[in-house]
């Protein structure tokens, strides 16, 4: 706990908004960029290789760089080949495929030929066979090997997430479950759904007043939760609002409208298949000298009544993840910390103090298994956080060490005679 060190896994030559984990693929997507400006920052889509070294240390080499021209990728979500990612007020999708796999290809071309004409504008996808060599990135304490031999990005379509008439800006994507819809969220407070991969628009609805903060489809397909910059968060079926979750009313003494909700997240219960929960983090609408607690309330998935509310730190959250599991939620914050607490309890299990320079843009947990194989090692579990700083880091709480049963009882028995000869010392015929 408190402030460490933690060593950069990796280090972007440009400003880190987004990271995502292909499991099957066995690749970390990274994404960001410096904008349309004339600062000679690049934009672009980098792909590493996570390895495990020893037990509990991690290692990731870059595979390829995809230049995304002009524009800054500031949210992405994976559909397994497929990348979505925000860029200004539109969709962009990207197909990616193994160039070492010769099955990769067919898989590509399959996702390639399947996005039909519509609502979407068709990119004349140029294959991007990157730069031959080392990239000019700088690496903490990685391997930069041969771009053109590893990864090739195939550009897909372009929707038009966000149609604000000032500055249209796409703030969040996911794909549903199931791969079957596509959901974006954007400064005009509409919640735009598409089937994929035909990319046929079904639902345009204002959701919110005001921006799109975070939006979560659960599993199934059932609900959409909506989180807006309006102080409300919705829940939704199809495009009819089912109910707003108020989660300051099980907390009389926190007034109305003085929090604001930030991100919610589905995650399942360990143990319980049929168990789900809603995670939502609120934070203070204004900025106080003492600045009051965030707070972290847990949901019943599925009756959306609150189970349990606790406060996460006075640092302004500014990202949120939930593991595969459940088991785990990770935060991020606009100073830099980085923090990972037990679902079921909302109870703190790590924290880095500034452990990025700048704003935590996004978190991920590590899957259990990352290309078919077991990549936590002696760890409890890992999760990699970027931030503005350009940064990617890699936080691994490792195993709690705990005894045999039969090992505290042998100890226990231990104690009781010790006890027992001593008073029979000191007290002689005690017995």
């Amino acid at each position: 706990m408190g402030k460490r060190k933690v060593p950069d896994l990796y280090r972007a030559p440009f400003p880190l908004y987004a990271i995502k984990v292909d499991p099957k693929a066995g690749l970390v997507v990274l994404a960001g960029g410096g904008g349309s400006s004339n600062t000679g920052i690049k934009n672009g889509v980098h792909f590493l290789e996570l390895q495990l070294v020893g037990e509990n240390q991690y290692s990731a080499s870059l595979l390829h760089s995809h230049d995304t021209d002009t524009r800054a990728t500031m949210n992405l979500a994976l559909g397994e080949s497929v990348i979505a990612a925000g860029q200004d007020g539109t969709c962009s999708l990207m197909t990616f495929e193994d160039c070492t796999q010769k099955s990769g290809g067919k898989a590509a071309a399959n996702d390639e030929n399947n996005v039909q004409k519509g609502n979407a504008r068709q990119r004349g996808g140029k294959r991007n066979k990157g730069k031959g060599g080392k990239d000019d990135s700088a690496l903490s304490g990685s391997d930069t090997k041969d771009e053109t031999a590893h990864i090739s990005v195939t550009g897909l379509a372009e929707l038009q997430s966000d149609l604000n008439p000032l500055d249209p800006l796409q703030k969040v994507v996911r794909f549903s479950h199931d791969l079957s819809l596509l959901l974006t969220g954007g400064t005009d407070g509409h919640i735009r759904v598409w089937e994929f991969p035909s990319l046929k628009k079904r639902l345009d609805f204002k959701a919110h007043e005001g921006e799109i903060e975070d939006l979560d489809l659960s599993p199934g397909n059932k609900h959409l939760v909506t989180v807006g910059r309006d102080f409300s968060c919705s829940v939704w079926h199809h495009n009819q609002q089912v109910m707003g979750l108020k989660w300051h009313e099980t907390m009389p003494q926190i007034a109305e409208k003085t929090y604001r909700y930030m991100a919610c997240r589905f995650g399942k219960v360990e143990d319980q298949k049929d168990a789900l929960r809603l995670y939502t983090v609120q934070i203070p609408h204004k900025r106080d000298r003492k600045p009051p607690p965030c707070y972290l309330t847990k949901w019943d998935g599925k009756s959306f009544l609150p189970m349990l509310t606790a406060p996460c730190g006075a640092e302004v959250i500014s990202s949120l993840a939930v593991s595969d599991s459940g088991t785990f939620l990770g935060l991020g914050t606009v100073t830099g910390s980085v923090a990972i607490y037990i679902a079921f309890s909302l109870q703190r299990l790590y924290y880095v103090k500034e452990s990025h320079g700048i704003v935590v843009t996004d978190v991920a947990f590590l899957p259990d298994t990352f290309k078919g194989q077991n990549i936590i090692g002696n760890n409890e579990t890992a999760m990699f956080s970027v931030a503005v700083d350009s940064r990617c880091q890699i936080h691994a709480v490792h195993n709690r060490r705990t005894f045999p049963f039969w090992l505290v009882l042998f100890f226990c028995g231990l104690v009781v005679v010790g006890i027992v000869l001593l008073l029979q010392y000191l007290f002689p015929g005690f017995l």
